[in-house]
């Protein structure tokens, strides 16, 4: 979590956000504050130097199967452990889990040439490195999501998770291991192992239900070839470091869940809920792999990795979403749901394959993720009561409201941070916030496409914008609002824009433009900072907003 404080911080700020060698923390981590704040002030009671740095984090580096190859291009240790680097399409990613402390980060360039130069994402973190020959190193203050950058190498991601605090038994009552009899799923040999999981997903389910607790399947390290699982109430699904729950795209093992016009594919839902049902966990450090364009070979069946449906009461906590070739991770018509320390990692070769979309549901909060992939990493929608996407759901379509972002890195080729396209039921009390958009088309975007209903109360807030290098459907801006008349026309209304650092503003001019009888109104932007400079712009002129067209009131102050 992180504070709402506005940037540039004031001298105050900076004095309960700073360590005591002045480097700045991570905001709103609440009790690594005040545990920060405690041990400094006992240090001075005691006469102890307030230089003397925090200790440094255990590190736990995360089982890696043969599946995914080595980075050609990085070796990492972080606290001197040896973290694993894999191969990606796009770029190469290392994960792991840092506990309480700091973190000595060494990257090294495999071709042991000297770095020339370097960069470190989240800039807005301040970490500068020392350069030694063809090695980076850096230390971050606690667990956080990064890209790092060396020369014309590919872009590393390194994904620190908080440590594990709620790591299950692997045995015992209200325990079902899928690698235990009677279930026996044997990873790491291409068989499917549906059957084994689904009998273990259900006996935990009814442990739970009879019990009046979650009953808890345990998946050990390994890769497990799957086919369509459901989840029932009273359940926990613990995918252990190294588990890779594997989708094929063969279609004989696969219902069809939906259709996907624009790709001209039909889609499934990998893994989805029982409609009616509540108190579901999925958590643990393990990765739910969609296969990528490999799936898409034997049948052209698109996947949506993880598709809560009907259900309240869902948590997912620490879990890696990985190549999924349509949306990933789609909420329906759900309530009072968490998604917590998730990592979404896309490829930029595939299209429409959307991070998280919250779609007609209440009560949202996707909390500490980093999105990467071609499609919008974040973002939120409402759709008439059938759709392509989801054609079999039954009942009917429902309004979304109170869904909050928070803390993320985003990076694609669309938009960093969206609320659209569908609007065909109202979107209410959408918040982005402490978000850092590394990379994208448009940073900040507003996009009332489809549908009649309103978008109201709408919040940005803390959003760092560091590179602008695509364009969208002939937008290369860090804000697009736009209403369209594809399925009707709406409204958008009570938009509040702050804190926004804009280090790049792109090459188009940001916008806000309506539609006749469906304006864009209420819209407040304050504390924008842009390119070169350190105060907030005074003028829609500064911050480029010069497209304009069917707006209403539009109000910007420093």
């Amino acid at each position: 979590m992180r504070s709402s404080m506005r940037w540039p911080l004031t001298a105050a700020d900076r004095r309960l956000l700073t360590t005591a060698d002045g480097t700045e923390n991570r905001v709103l981590r609440p009790p690594a504050l005040v545990l920060t704040a405690l041990l400094l002030g006992l240090a001075a009671l005691f006469g102890a130097p307030q230089s003397a740095q925090a200790a440094a984090g255990t590190v736990s580096a995360y089982p890696v199967p043969s599946i995914y190859p080595a980075s050609t291009d990085y070796k990492l240790t972080v606290n001197g452990t040896s973290v694993p680097v894999t191969k990606y399409t796009g770029y190469d990613i290392a994960q792991l889990a840092l506990g309480t402390g700091t973190a000595t980060i060494s990257v090294t360039k495999t071709n042991n040439t000297d770095i020339g130069s370097y960069s470190i994402s989240p800039q807005k973190l301040g970490i500068t490195g020392t350069v030694s020959g063809p090695t980076l190193t850096f230390t971050v203050q606690n667990d956080e999501y990064l890209i790092v950058k060396l020369d014309g190498r590919p872009n590393l991601v390194i994904a620190a998770d908080p440590a594990e605090t709620n790591r299950p038994a692997t045995s015992g009552t209200g325990i079902f291991n899928v690698q235990s009899a009677p279930y026996s799923a044997q990873p790491n040999t291409g068989a499917y192992t549906t059957t084994a999981f689904q009998n273990a997903l259900n006996d935990a389910a009814a442990y739970g239900s009879a019990n009046g607790t979650q009953g808890i399947v345990h998946v050990p390290a390994g890769v497990y070839t799957l086919g369509n699982l459901y989840l029932r109430s009273n359940l926990a699904f613990y995918l252990a470091p190294g588990a890779v729950l594997r989708y094929t795209g063969e279609a004989s093992h696969y219902v069809v869940n939906g259709h996907k016009t624009s790709q001209g594919r039909d889609l499934t839902w990998f893994i989805s809920t029982r409609y009616s049902s509540t108190n579901i966990k999925i958590y643990g450090r393990g990765v739910i792999d969609g296969n990528g364009q490999a799936a898409l070979a034997p049948s052209n069946l698109g996947v949506n990795l993880l598709a809560p449906i009907y259900t309240s009461g869902f948590t997912v906590d620490g879990i890696t979403f990985r190549e999924s070739s349509s949306w990933a991770v789609i909420p329906v018509r759900s309530s009072d749901m968490t998604f917590r320390n998730i990592k979404l990692f896309n490829r930029f070769d595939m299209g429409e394959n959307d991070g998280i979309d919250v779609m007609e549901s209440t009560n949202v909060t996707v909390d500490h993720a980093i999105g990467i992939g071609l499609d919008d990493p974040f973002s939120t929608k409402t759709w008439p009561d059938v759709a392509d996407i989801y054609k079999t759901v039954p009942g009917t379509a429902r309004p979304l409201d109170n869904v909050t972002f928070n803390d993320l890195v985003s990076w694609t080729y669309c938009y960093g941070v969206k609320v659209g396209q569908g609007v065909y039921e109202s979107q209410n009390k959408v918040t982005f916030q402490h978000v850092v958009v590394y990379d994208a088309a448009v940073g900040i975007g507003v996009h009332h496409k489809y549908g009649t209903a309103s978008a109201t109360n709408l919040k940005f807030d803390d959003i760092d914008i560091e590179r602008l290098s695509f364009s969208n459907d002939g937008n290369r801006t860090w804000l697009a609002m736009m209403t369209g008349n594809t399925a009707g026309i709406g409204p958008v209304t009570g938009v509040t824009i702050s804190n926004v650092r804009v280090r790049n503003a792109g090459t188009t001019a940001a916008r806000v433009n309506g539609l006749p009888g469906a304006p864009i109104s209420g819209v407040a932007l304050s504390h924008i900072v842009m390119p070169g400079s350190t105060t907030g712009a005074t003028s829609l002129s500064q911050v480029n907003l010069t497209n304009l067209s069917d707006y209403g009131s539009l109000t910007i102050t420093p």
